[in-house]
């Protein structure tokens, strides 16, 4: 059996770890050729030492990285790479788009982590994707689910509904979620993930982004696209089609399981290190509508989305800088949607866009919080 070799984009973070994760499980089936890093080099050390890859990059010194036989290479030199099968989008932020349009444009597999590449920019990935035969697979475990529903479909789906967990403060009061502190956003009760998509969950900001992601992987309108919130989080979405029949995939909240999928498709392999779904442990499926005035960062998301153009990419590029000051103590948790709110309110968004247009509006966001925050514009 010849293995499949992966470059494993943002390798340190948590999709990437739990990614590495699966690598280890299956050495036969996957052999990791590409760690690809940013600043926490004690880790990408420790993976480089582990995984010996033949391609390295990472986003602080690389001499500060352990001796050994590979090339530092650029992102988008290794997500093209004619040595490598399969690009692990693990990434996060804006970042990760010119990486995964280079994998695309050589006809790669990718399984698709990052949200905010696709969410800004889906009108070019799509497109582009179908062009040069590049296969998709996504590892979000909601659209994981979707994927997995609709396989053998000749239908596209009439109506998608994304689960939500409802993050830690579903049934907080305004009061209260203006309280709320870093650490208490940061403890998820159902699944273990980076410190921006956490906070991201928290906000439901993160259910609105996989609005958009659903949108541009299973070309389904917005107005067909629902969300609901399932505490349980077991099911992790469902499809209903045109004659009435609603298909789910279940499973318990893991993300190496999604991970895994995307990587073995069409094949599941039997993993014991993964934990299996226990139905006697859940007295009930509940399911809700989600809260989208204690909330509103869904709602913001959902319209950026439906307005297109480069709403997205100043949605993604606002939300990551407000996340980025809430953790650092610099402002409220309820003060992200305000800024937010107020960056879309200002930002001159450009039709059909081309790269260099979401360039100059993530850019642009980004400074339109900083300068929204230095005049207080958030509590005007």
């Amino acid at each position: 059996m010849t293995p499949q070799r992966l470059a494993v984009l943002g390798s340190t973070g948590s999709i990437g770890c739990q990614t590495l994760d699966i690598a280890r499980a299956f050495p036969e089936r996957l052999r990791v050729v590409g760690l690809a890093a940013g600043h926490n080099l004690r880790l990408l050390s420790e993976q480089i030492k582990e995984f010996q890859p033949r391609f390295v990059f990472c986003q602080g010194d690389p001499a500060q990285l352990p001796p050994g036989d590979y090339e530092f290479m650029s992102l988008e030199e290794m997500a093209a790479h004619c040595d490598v099968d399969t690009v692990v989008a693990a990434s996060s932020g804006f970042s990760g788009l010119m990486p995964l349009l280079s994998a695309i444009k050589v006809g790669k597999t990718v399984a698709l982590a990052n949200k905010e590449a696709l969410v800004t920019a889906g009108e070019i990935v799509m497109p582009l994707s179908r062009k040069h035969h590049a296969q998709i697979r996504p590892v979000d475990s909601e659209h994981s689910a979707v994927w997995q529903s609709t396989l053998g479909e000749k239908s596209t789906p009439s109506r998608i509904m994304l689960t939500a967990s409802g993050g830690p403060f579903r049934g907080y009061s305004r009061v209260e979620l203006a309280g709320v502190t870093a650490e208490q956003a940061l403890r998820h009760p159902s699944w273990k993930m980076g410190r921006k998509v956490t906070i991201d969950s928290a906000t439901l900001m993160n259910k609105g982004l996989e609005v958009i992601e659903a949108h541009w992987l299973f070309n389904v309108p917005f107005e067909n696209i629902d969300v609901l919130v399932h505490p349980q989080s077991a099911v992790h979405s469902m499809v209903e089609f045109a004659d009435g029949a609603v298909k789910a995939q279940l499973g318990a909240p893991d993300m190496r399981l999604p991970i895994q999928y995307a990587l073995s498709h069409p094949e599941r392999w039997a993993n014991d290190a993964l934990p299996k779904l226990d139905f006697t442990k859940i007295s009930r499926f509940g399911f809700e509508q989600p809260d989208y005035d204690k909330f509103p960062c869904l709602r913001l998301a959902i319209e950026a989305g439906r307005k297109g153009g480069t709403y997205p990419a100043a949605l993604c590029a606002a939300d990551e800088v407000s996340v980025d000051m809430f953790l650092d103590g610099r402002i409220k948790f309820t003060d992200i949607p305000l800024l937010i709110d107020d960056v879309l309110a200002r930002h001159a968004s450009v039709a059909h866009p081309a790269i260099e247009d979401f360039i100059r509006a993530d850019g642009w966001a980004r400074e339109a919080v900083k300068e929204a925050v230095i005049q207080e514009r958030l509590h005007c």
